[in-house]
């Protein structure tokens, strides 16, 4: 797709889009400044797919990072710190990985949504009829009971559903709404996550009826999970433990590929995660708290051949070889302490 925000983009286009976010986060922005940075996004398609990368990357690190704030305020007498903290945005917005930009384009419509968990929160939440809803880091869900149905709509991220029965006249059916289609409960507890382009489900108890858009539906039973999207649904495996280990704070791996595992934690930490494609083969295994995402970096520098190396006061963090040269850095990074 020619436009889309995960596609690469010219270094001055970048470079343009950060030097907006800074002056629109400058304490002194205008109205006017907001109308010429309008004018600037639909004067060409780079623009408004930099800007949307630009906006993204803001929601998820829940606002400019004090360290490139500040500058924001510079008088050209300091002109080159500014400078600087727009390269190091530039750089932010370039380096932002296709894949999270996918989810978070997926998610876009849920940042309104009914509930909510930020970044590393997570939620429970007691519905009308009894049900608990556990919501995961960075989900969002609309609860719609009306006297047909109780059905949640799945926006973003991940849930887990404890169902109770009914107790309405009329039984209403207990159903889970993504893009993809719609499940069933059957007297059940299951947990859903939503993909940029599918939804993966998770039987513990019972049984779920998947509906997808334009397939036939079929029974996924206890024990068993499956991925499906709007037009199939995918084989069915046996339940991995460690798709819902997040409900008790941990991540699981056993053997994961480090690139999978930064891509996995980044879920639960504000700002950047990535992986140096030169370590993003090496497998991973262990039990790691999602609630400490600073302590789970401690135990990887302490326990494998790899560097963290932080930018921007630890909100863009590169998992690299152990002893690599930060060259992009500028001898601004450092190494995240083994100690804990």
């Amino acid at each position: 797709m020619a436009d889309a925000p995960s596609a690469a983009l010219p270094p001055r286009v970048l470079d343009e889009a950060a030097e907006w976010l800074m002056r629109l986060h400058d304490s002194a922005a205008t109205d006017a400044d907001r109308r010429a940075c309008e004018r600037w996004r639909q004067s060409h398609p780079d623009h408004a797919r930099a800007w949307a990368r630009a906006e993204l990357l803001m929601n998820k690190l829940g606002g400019l990072p004090s360290a490139l704030a500040m500058p924001s305020l510079a008088r050209p007498a300091r002109d080159g710190g500014r400078r600087t903290a727009i390269g190091r945005l530039a750089a932010m917005l370039a380096a932002v990985p296709a894949g999270w930009l996918g989810w978070q384009l997926a998610s876009e419509r849920g940042w309104t949504a009914e509930h909510r968990t930020a970044t590393g929160e997570r939620r429970e939440v007691r519905l009308a009829d009894g049900s608990r809803l556990t919501l995961n880091t960075a989900s969002a869900v609309d609860v719609r009971f009306d006297e047909a149905q109780r059905l949640v709509v799945l926006h973003a991220g991940e849930i887990l559903i404890a169902t109770a029965a009914d107790t309405a006249a009329a039984h209403r059916p207990f159903r889970v709404a993504t893009g993809n289609g719609t499940m069933e409960a059957l007297g059940t507890r299951f947990s859903v996550r939503k993909e940029a382009d599918a939804t993966d489900i998770a039987v513990l108890e019972g049984a779920v009826r998947i509906s997808p858009r334009g397939a036939a539906s079929r029974v996924l039973p206890a024990g068993q999970q499956a991925r499906f999207r709007a037009d199939a649904i995918g084989a069915f495996a046996s339940v991995d433990e460690a798709g819902t280990a997040w409900t008790q704070g941990m991540l699981l791996a056993d053997g994961m590929r480090l690139a999978d595992f930064a891509a996995e934690l980044s879920r639960y930490r504000p700002g950047l995660l990535q992986c140096d494609v030169a370590v993003g083969d090496l497998r991973i295994s262990g039990a790691f708290p999602i609630d400490d995402t600073e302590r789970v970096l401690r135990m990887l520098v302490s326990t494998y051949p790899v560097d963290a190396r932080t930018r921007l006061r630890g909100y863009w963090v590169t998992l690299v070889p152990r002893g690599q040269d930060d060259n992009a850095a500028q001898g601004a990074a450092k190494n995240i302490s083994t100690k804990g």
